[in-house]
C-alpha cells in the first residue's frame, strides 16, 4: 500500500505594509486589526474577477450564517480551487485569527480528511473526504474604516472573524472536530475502522486533535465529590450530537450543573483551565477580548454540565457530553458518533452570535449608512 501523502499548509507572512496606528485602538489591538486586513487585501489580489465573485458576499448577505460542520458543498473558494500562492495567502489570512495551538488544530482536522479517505476505502481524488474542500469567503470589502468579516468553513472546522472600526473579534459559532478522536491500531478497540490494517503505516497515527478538550474535562470530572457530581451529572447517557447543531441562534431552556462558585480552588483552577483551552484557539488579543466579555457578566455564573460516561476510553463504544453554559456563552463537547470516537466541540456567543448587535451599534454610531 502506498504511504499517504501527508497534506501540509504553511502560512506565509502578510506582503502589505501595515497602515499607520489609530491613536484609539492599543498597540496589540491596531497589530491584529492591521495584519488581518493586510492579510485579506494580499489574499483578494491574487484572485482573477471570477475568483473574487465567488469569494466575496455582501456583509449583510444571509449567507454569513450558513455554517455546518458536515461534508457537503459551501460557497466561497475552496483550497481545491487555489493555486499553491492562493492557498499560501489564504492560510496566511487564517494564522492572523488564531494562535499557534489554534493554527495547528484547523490544519490538523483538514489533514484528517487524508485518514478518513483511507479509512473508507475512498480513491485518491475523492472529493468527499477531501482536504482541499475548506471554503474561504469574505463579506464586505475589506478595509480600515469600515465593518466586514470572514470566515473559513469545512469539514469539522467553522472559524468566523469580524472587523469593526475599533476593533477585531473573533466571532462564534466555532467549531472544531475530529475524527478519529485518536487514531490508534488496536484490535481490541470497538470502533473496528481503528483495528484495520491499513492504519498502521499512516503518517498520523497516534494524533489526538482535541486531546486537551478531553483530558482537562475528565480531570475536573474525577476532582469531584459524590454530592458536587450528583449536580454536574445531567444525564445518564450522552446526547448524540452536540444539543444547538448548527442553529442560527444557540439557546437551552435552562441552565444545568455545578456552578463555579460551588467548586473548592482547585476545582475552579482546573474548570478556568479548560475553559482557557477554547479560548486561547485565538490570538492571544482576540482571547483576552473574550475573557473580559465573561468576567464583566461574571464567571460565578457559569456551570459545568456532563451527560454519559465518566471513563476516558475513546473507541470502545461509550459515549460522553459535557457543556460550559452560562448567561453570555454555552461550549458544548460531544464524544458519542462512531464509537465514541468521534469528538465535536462548539463555542456559541448566546448574546451576540455572528457580531449582528455590534454591527447594529457600529451603524448607529457612524455618519455612513448600512451598506
Amino acid at each position: 500500500m502506498k504511504r499517504i501523502v501527508f497534506f501540509c499548509l504553511l502560512a506565509g507572512q502578510a506582503l502589505a505594509q501595515h497602515t499607520a496606528p489609530s491613536p484609539k485602538l492599543a498597540p496589540a489591538q491596531q497589530r491584529i486589526k492591521d495584519e488581518m486586513l493586510d492579510a485579506a487585501t494580499t489574499f483578494l489580489s491574487t484572485l482573477t474577477p471570477e475568483q473574487r465573485k465567488q469569494a466575496i458576499y455582501p456583509l449583510d448577505d444571509v449567507e454569513r450564517f450558513n455554517w455546518h460542520y458536515v461534508p457537503r458543498e459551501r460557497k466561497g473558494l475552496p483550497l481545491k480551487q487555489m493555486t499553491p500562492d492562493q492557498r499560501l495567502a489564504a492560510m496566511a489570512m487564517l494564522k492572523t485569527g488564531l494562535s499557534q495551538q489554534g493554527y495547528d488544530k484547523a490544519t490538523a482536522i483538514m489533514d484528517m480528511e487524508n485518514v478518513l479517505r483511507v479509512i473508507d476505502n475512498r480513491p485518491p481524488n475523492d472529493t468527499y473526504r477531501d482536504p482541499t474542500n475548506y471554503s474561504f469567503t469574505i463579506f464586505g470589502e475589506p478595509a480600515d474604516k469600515s465593518p466586514w468579516s470572514w470566515r473559513v468553513e469545512g469539514h469539522h472546522l467553522s472559524l468566523q472573524f469580524l472587523s469593526l472600526t475599533g476593533q477585531v473579534l473573533a466571532q462564534t459559532p466555532t467549531f472544531f472536530g475530529s475524527n478519529p478522536g485518536v487514531l490508534e491500531y488496536d484490535t481490541h478497540m470497538a470502533d473496528k475502522r481503528m483495528s484495520d490494517p491499513r492504519i498502521v503505516d499512516l503518517p498520523q497515527k497516534g494524533r489526538q486533535i482535541l486531546k486537551q478538550e478531553t483530558e482537562k474535562a475528565f480531570a475536573l470530572l474525577k476532582s469531584l465529590d459524590s454530592e458536587q457530581r450528583k449536580k454536574v451529572i445531567v444525564a445518564g447517557v450522552a446526547y448524540p450530537e452536540i444539543v444547538t447543531s448548527n442553529k442560527r441562534i444557540a439557546s437551552l431552556e435552562k441552565m444545568d450543573g455545578l456552578m463555579l462558585t460551588e467548586m473548592k480552588p482547585d476545582q475552579r483552577k482546573l474548570f478556568l483551565e479548560l475553559l482557557q483551552v477554547y479560548l486561547t484557539n485565538y490570538r492571544i488579543t482576540l482571547a483576552k477580548q473574550q475573557m473580559a466579555k465573561l468576567e464583566k457578566t461574571g464567571l460565578d455564573s457559569l456551570r459545568f454540565a456532563w451527560a454519559g460516561d465518566l471513563t476516558p476510553e475513546l473507541g470502545e463504544g461509550k459515549g460522553w457530553y459535557y457543556r460550559i453554559h452560562g448567561p453570555t456563552i454555552l461550549i458544548e463537547y460531544d464524544n458519542t458518533q462512531t464509537n465514541a470516537n468521534h469528538i465535536h466541540t462548539v463555542v456559541r456567543d448566546l448574546t451576540d452570535d455572528w457580531g449582528e448587535d455590534l454591527l447594529k451599534e457600529h451603524y448607529k454610531n457612524t455618519a455612513h449608512s448600512k451598506p
